[in-house]
C-alpha cells in the first residue's frame, strides 16, 4: 500500500511538472498577448467612459454641479461663483483651453463662450451670478450647464452616445442626435458594407485560384502559390500607391479599357467606392485563399471520383461532395477577410473619397487630430462590439466551433 501510495504520488508530481513545463514554453506567448493584445483594448474600453478634463481644471464647479437639481433653469449663485474661482484660476495656470476643449464637444461655442467670460471677469463681484450672465447671458441656458454636469466625470456615458448619434437632454433623457450631427451610424453601416462587399468579392476571385492550387501538381502549384504570397512582401503602403497610379484617369487600367474599345472616354475609378472596392479586394485576397487553399488540399479527390462513377453530373458533384467539405474554410476565409477590412484605414484614405472614408479614418482623426481620445476609444469600442456581435451570429449560423476569432 506504502509503495502503491508513492507511486501515486510521484505519478501526479510528475503531472505537475509537466503541465508547468508545458505553461513554461506558451508563457512568453501568453505574456506578448495580454501586453500587445489585451492591454490595449482594455485601456480602449477604459478610455471611452473616463472623463476627468474638465475635473482637473474645474475641480470646484465640477463639485458644485452635483447641487444643480432643477435642470429647467441655470443653478443658484454658489456654482457661479465656484465656475468664476476656478475659470480664474484655469486662466492664470492657462488650462482654461482644456476646459473649453471638453466642453466643446458637448455644446457648440462653449470654446469662444468661456474664453470671453474668463476675459471680462472682474476680481470681485457682489453676485458672480449677476456678473456672469451680464457677460454672455448664454450662461443662463440649461444646456450649457447640462454639459458641464455630464462632463464632471470620473465617468460618462457621453462618448458612447455620441458614437451612436445619440444625446441628452438637460432633463437627462435619450434623444437623437441633431442631423447635422448624426454621422456615426451611417459611417459604421458604410464601414461593415465596405468590408462585407469585399469579402465577397474575395470570395468570389480566391474560391476558383484556391481550388485550382489545391488540384494541380506540385510542380505547377508552387509558383502559383509564390504569386499569392508575394503581396505580402510588399508594403501595402506601395501596393496602395500603385493602385492610385493604375486607376487614375490616365492610368494603365483606362488606357488598356480605352484601347479595347470597350470605353471612350475615361471613367472615374480613384477617390469614389470602386477604386476602394479594388484596391481591397486586391490587398484581402490572400487571406481568402490561404485558408481555402489549406482546406481544399485535404479533400481526397477519390470523392468526386467516386461520385462521378455513381452517376452524378459534375456540377452536381462538386455542389454535393466537394462543396460542403470546403466550408470550413469558406467560414474562415471570410471571417479572417471580413475582420481585417473592418480596420482598414490607409486604403480608403488614399483612394476614396470623403464618402467612402470607415470608422478607421475617424478613430485617427480623433487620436491625432483633435487629441479627442474619449471620442477615437468609443468609436473604438462600438466597432468592437459590433464586431463581436456579429461574429457570434455568424458562428451559429455556420453551425460550427471550430472557427476561432484569432
Amino acid at each position: 500500500m506504502e509503495d502503491g501510495l508513492s507511486l501515486k504520488v510521484k505519478l501526479r508530481r510528475a503531472e505537475r511538472m509537466r503541465q508547468w513545463r508545458a505553461f513554461g514554453l506558451i508563457a512568453p506567448m501568453l505574456l506578448f498577448l495580454v501586453v500587445i493584445f489585451v492591454v490595449p483594448i482594455a485601456d480602449m474600453l477604459r478610455r471611452s467612459v473616463h472623463d476627468v478634463d474638465l475635473s482637473e481644471v474645474w475641480p470646484l464647479t465640477t463639485q458644485a454641479i452635483r447641487t444643480w437639481t432643477d435642470h429647467s433653469q441655470a443653478p443658484d449663485e454658489a456654482v457661479f461663483a465656484a465656475l468664476a474661482q476656478d475659470m480664474k484660476k484655469a486662466k492664470a495656470n492657462r488650462t482654461l483651453a482644456t476646459a473649453a476643449r471638453r466642453l466643446n464637444y458637448d455644446f457648440a461655442g462653449s470654446r469662444s463662450l468661456i474664453f470671453g467670460t474668463a476675459r471680462a471677469l472682474p476680481d470681485d463681484a457682489p453676485s458672480w451670478k449677476t456678473t456672469i450672465l451680464e457677460t454672455n447671458n448664454t450662461w443662463a441656458s440649461p444646456e450649457i450647464w447640462a454639459a458641464i454636469d455630464r462632463a464632471s466625470g470620473p465617468t460618462t456615458a457621453f462618448f458612447l452616445l455620441q458614437a451612436l448619434d445619440l444625446e441628452r437632454d438637460p432633463m437627462g433623457n435619450l434623444r437623437a442626435a441633431p442631423e447635422n450631427e448624426a454621422i456615426y451610424l451611417n459611417v459604421l453601416s458604410r464601414t461593415f458594407g465596405i468590408s462585407l462587399t469585399v469579402t465577397v468579392l474575395c470570395l468570389l476571385l480566391g474560391f476558383p485560384v484556391a481550388y485550382l492550387l489545391a488540384t494541380l501538381p506540385p510542380s505547377k502549384a508552387n509558383p502559383l502559390m509564390i504569386l499569392v504570397l508575394l503581396p505580402f512582401w510588399t508594403s501595402l503602403l506601395v501596393r496602395t500607391a500603385a493602385w492610385v497610379v493604375l486607376l487614375q484617369d490616365q492610368g494603365l487600367v483606362n488606357g488598356a479599357l480605352q484601347w479595347m474599345g470597350i470605353i471612350e472616354a475615361p471613367i472615374r475609378l480613384i477617390f469614389n467606392r470602386a477604386g476602394v472596392l479594388i484596391a481591397m479586394t486586391h490587398v484581402l485576397l490572400p487571406f481568402m485563399i490561404l485558408p481555402l487553399y489549406s482546406v481544399m488540399k485535404g479533400i481526397p479527390p477519390v470523392y468526386m471520383r467516386a461520385a462521378r462513377s455513381l452517376g452524378a453530373p459534375p456540377t452536381v458533384a462538386f455542389l454535393r461532395v466537394y462543396l460542403p467539405q470546403t466550408l470550413p474554410g469558406i467560414a474562415a476565409g471570410t471571417l479572417l477577410t471580413f475582420i481585417i477590412a473592418l480596420g482598414y484605414y490607409i486604403t480608403p484614405a488614399l483612394i476614396g473619397g470623403a464618402a467612402d472614408q470607415m470608422v478607421s479614418y475617424f478613430i485617427a482623426f480623433y487620436t491625432s487630430d483633435t487629441v479627442n481620445w474619449g471620442m477615437a476609444s468609443a468609436l473604438g469600442a462600438v466597432l468592437l462590439t459590433a464586431t463581436l456581435i456579429l461574429y457570434t451570429i455568424y458562428n451559429r449560423l455556420i453551425g460550427t466551433d471550430q472557427v476561432k476569432l484569432g
